[in-house]
């Protein structure tokens, strides 16, 4: 046995001496902090071939998991996909590395209506990858009546066929929404309305969930759920029954940017990455696997009328003027908040 372990252990040290030639030679690397199932799996592959830069993915559920992981990591990652209102908090806190345009020639290609947005006024620190707005996603079978109002979450006759987001900003903020609220709102009797609204509804919800809920609607498990505009495509896809809408109360229009954590140790790999997915049938790759809206001017000129008539994923101007952006809530004030939110989750 001793002979063998020897044996193995030679092998593997010459192995490890030897040249590595093709897509595995690649000796520099950008380490990639992302939602699951977010990018077309064969675009980092692409770029690999192409830059000689190893991809190395790392993945989070929720803004906030990712946001202290960044911090209590550093130089754990070179480019992350955080939301606008994180992008707001990261600035404030000093976590993010201002971006070198001169990397991203590719730049052109965003459309200029999502650029020098509220959460990065001057651009410095972010670049847009994904957007969209929140809904629900309802299966037309199952529903009787006309989907127009947040109300119909709170519909008794769907109890156990409704399923939630396990997600403190959006399902806080749309229960802020219904009631006449900002979603950004830090009044503590508005948040108090707000999480005894959930709790109120949280008998005839089914479950709260995160990713697990696009396949559970596309199987026909549920009659309505708390739902991305972009999952919901992918659920509509899979079934012919489902549709989606925007409630009349308004609710979230988001933007998923990218950004490069101020301690990451390959910046210039980070920004070539940027450039990379900002190219247009790469950002057209990335919208076709995902479905949420595009920034890329010219990867929506090559899908057509199949992307630009599509209002789950190219919402027209009146959906955009009834929603608002999420903000950064400092952490005195997000503390109420988060009270709220655990008082739901507490519930039975």
């Amino acid at each position: 046995m001793k002979k063998i372990v020897s044996l193995l252990c030679a092998l593997v040290l010459c192995c490890a001496m030897m040249p590595v030639s093709g897509a595995f030679a690649a000796e520099e690397e950008v380490a990639v902090y992302n939602w699951f199932d977010y990018m077309d799996p064969e675009v980092f592959d692409l770029f690999e071939q192409e830059t000689g830069i190893h991809v190395v993915p790392y993945y989070f559920t929720t803004n906030e998991e990712m946001i202290v992981q960044v911090q209590y990591n550093p130089g754990a990652y070179d480019l992350v996909f955080p939301s606008d209102y994180i992008v707001e908090k990261m600035v404030r806190l000093g976590m993010l590395a201002e971006i070198n345009y001169d990397n991203i020639p590719n730049l052109v290609n965003i459309d200029e209506n999502l650029l020098n947005p509220d959460y990065d006024p001057e651009n410095k620190y972010s670049v847009p990858f994904m957007w969209g707005t929140l809904g629900i996603l309802y299966n037309v079978t199952m529903v009787e009546e006309e989907v127009d109002s947040w109300s119909i979450l709170w519909n008794e006759k769907y109890a156990n066929r409704i399923y939630m987001l396990d997600s403190i900003r959006d399902t806080m903020g749309i229960a802020l929404k219904y009631l006449g609220y900002s979603m950004n709102s830090t009044d503590l009797f508005e948040l108090r309305e707000a999480s005894d609204l959930l709790i109120a509804q949280k008998p005839i919800v089914k479950a709260y969930y995160v990713d697990e809920t696009k396949e559970k609607m596309a199987a026909g498990e549920a009659a309505l759920a708390l739902m991305w505009s972009g999952d919901a495509l992918f659920a509509m896809e899979l079934n012919e029954d489902l549709d989606y809408v925007v409630p009349q109360e308004g609710s979230n229009i988001w933007v998923d940017p990218m950004v490069i954590p101020a301690t990451a140790k390959n910046k210039e790999n980070a920004e070539k990455l940027i450039n990379f997915l900002c190219r247009p049938d790469i950002a057209q790759r990335n919208c076709e696997y995902i479905w949420y809206s595009s920034p890329n001017k010219a990867a929506i000129e090559a899908m057509g009328e199949d992307y630009t008539e599509n209002l789950t994923i190219n919402p027209s101007q009146d959906i955009i003027d009834r929603c608002e952006f999420f903000h950064d809530i400092p952490e005195d004030e997000f503390e109420d908040f988060n009270d709220e939110w655990e008082r739901v989750k507490d519930a039975r």
